[in-house]
C-alpha cells in the first residue's frame, strides 16, 4: 500500500535523529555527551506533581471540553494580563496536547492548499513540516549573524504575495536564542497589518532570558496586531513539563473554535491530569523558574565563551532559550570535511559529542548545541570539541 503523498515529503527531525543515534552510543557503553535536545535536565517543580496526583486521588481522570478545562483557561489569561498586559477571554483561548499540537492544529484550520507561510531562518525544525501537512507552502527567508538571524520588515515586504497566510515569529528563538525588540516588532507587524498577513507568535521561551531586555509579545503592542496574532506558548521550556504535553493558543476567537473543533475530532482533550498539574503552574510560585533560569545564565556564559576560544567557531551570544548556534563552517573547512554535516558526524564519532547540524533548521554552516545539561558535562564537551579540531588542523 502507498502512503499517503502528504507524508511521503515529511523530513524526519534532525534533533530527534541526533538524540536516537547518542542514545545508542550510550546504550553500547560508549561515554556520549549529548548536546542536543531541547529540554531542561531539571525535573517538574515538586507542587506540580504534587497537584497532579491529587487531581488522580480526586478522580479528575475523565474527559473534559475538547479546549481545555475553564479554571486553567482562566488561568492562562490571568497569565497573559499578568505577563503581557493582555486581556483575552476564555473563547479565546484553547488548551492543547503541547505547543507544537497548537502549532500544527492553527496551520491546518488556517491553511488552504498552496497558501504561503513566511517561515525565517534559522527555523524551528517543525514549521515547515506542519505547513506541508496543512497543503501549505512553507516560504523560507533565511537570516544570518549580521541581523542576529532576525526577519526584517523588508524581507519580510517583499517575500509576501497574494497567497502569503502568515508569517511565524519565534522569540527568543529556537534555535538561535535571539530575541526580537519592541522596535523590530512594531516594523514587522506594521507589514502584516498592511498586507493583512496573520501572525503566529510562537513565544514557548519567553521565561527563558539571561539579558536585560525584557520579552515583548508583538501582540501588546497596538489593537491591530491584537487582533492581527495568535500567541501559541506552553510549560513545556519555563516549567520543565515536556512529557505533560500541554500547550495554549490564544487569538481570535473563531480561529481558536476551528481548532476546537478539530481536537473534539482527533485527540479530544488533552490529558486531565495534566490540565490540574498545569492550573498549579500557572498559579503559582515561579520561584523554581526563577532557579532554572539563573542556572541556565550561568551555563550560557560559561560555554559561550569556551567556544568562541575554538579556532574556526564563531558565535554571536544569544539572549534567550537555552541554545547557542555558532557558526562552525571555517573550522569544517580548515578540518578538510566537504560540509557541516560531515563534521558533526565525525564529532559525534571520534569524540562521543552530539550536536545537531544546522542543515536541519534551514542554516548549514551552523550547529546548535543546548546548554540544558550539567556544567561539568558543557565543559568536557568543549574540551573535546577543542580537542577534535585541534587535531585536524595540526
Amino acid at each position: 500500500m502507498e502512503l499517503a503523498k502528504r507524508v511521503q515529503s515529511l523530513t524526519p527531525s534532525s534533533t530527534l535523529a541526533i538524540t536516537a543515534k547518542a542514545k545508542a552510543l550510550k546504550a553500547e557503553g560508549h561515554d556520549v555527551i549529548g548536546l542536543g535536545a531541547g529540554e531542561p535536565d531539571f525535573n517538574t517543580p515538586s507542587y506540580i506533581m504534587e497537584a497532579a496526583k491529587r487531581a488522580m486521588d480526586e478522580g479528575k481522570t475523565k474527559y473534559t471540553p475538547a479546549g481545555g478545562i475553564p479554571e486553567l483557561k482562566n488561568a492562562i489569561t490571568a497569565k497573559l494580563h499578568r505577563d503581557q498586559q493582555l486581556t483575552y477571554t476564555n473563547e479565546q483561548i484553547i488548551v492543547t496536547t503541547g505547543a507544537k499540537h497548537a502549532l500544527y492544529s492553527l496551520f491546518q484550520v488556517i491553511l488552504d492548499k498552496d497558501d504561503e507561510v513566511i517561515v525565517p531562518a534559522p527555523y524551528w525544525v517543525s514549521y515547515p513540516e506542519q505547513i506541508k501537512l496543512a497543503e501549505g507552502n512553507p516560504v523560507i527567508v533565511s537570516a544570518d549573524e549580521s541581523t542576529d538571524f532576525k526577519l526584517t520588515p523588508e524581507r519580510l515586504k517583499e517575500t509576501i504575495t497574494s497567497k502569503t497566510k502568515a508569517v511565524i515569529i519565534n522569540s527568543p528563538s529556537n534555535p538561535t536564542g535571539m530575541m526580537y525588540t519592541k522596535e523590530e516588532l512594531e516594523a514587522l507587524g506594521q507589514v502584516c497589518v498592511e498586507e493583512d498577513i496573520l501572525i503566529v507568535s510562537d513565544e514557548i521561551y519567553e521565561k527563558l532570558i539571561y539579558t536585560e531586555q525584557q520579552h515583548v509579545s508583538i501582540a501588546q503592542i497596538s489593537d491591530a496586531l491584537y487582533n492581527q496574532t495568535v500567541i501559541i506558548n506552553g510549560l513545556s521550556k519555563s516549567h520543565s513539563m515536556t512529557g505533560w504535553r500541554m500547550g495554549f493558543a490564544a487569538g481570535n476567537k473563531e480561529i481558536i473554535k476551528a481548532m476546537s473543533n478539530l481536537a473534539s475530532h482527533s485527540t479530544s482533550n488533552p490529558t486531565s491530569i495534566t490540565q490540574y498539574a498545569a492550573l498549579a503552574a500557572y498559579t503559582g510560585s515561579e520561584e523554581k523558574v526563577d532557579e532554572m533560569r539563573n542556572a541556565f545564565k550561568g551555563r550560557l556564559d560559561a560555554l559561550y565563551d569556551l567556544l568562541i576560544d575554538i579556532p574556526g567557531i564563531e558565535c554571536v551570544k544569544p539572549a534567550g532559550a537555552f541554545y547557542l548556534f555558532p557558526n562552525v563552517k571555517k573550522a569544517a573547512d580548515e578540518c578538510g570535511f566537504d560540509d557541516v554535516d560531515g563534521w558533526v558526524k565525525a564529532l559525534l564519532d571520534e569524540e562521543k559529542v552530539a550536536l545537531v547540524p544546522g542543515s536541519g533548521f534551514g542554516s548549514p554552516d551552523n550547529v546548535r548545541l543546548s546548554y540544558a545539561t550539567s556544567m561539568d558535562q558543557l565543559e568536557e564537551a568543549a574540551e573535546r570539541i577543542k580537542k577534535f579540531v585541534s587535531k585536524y588542523q595540526s
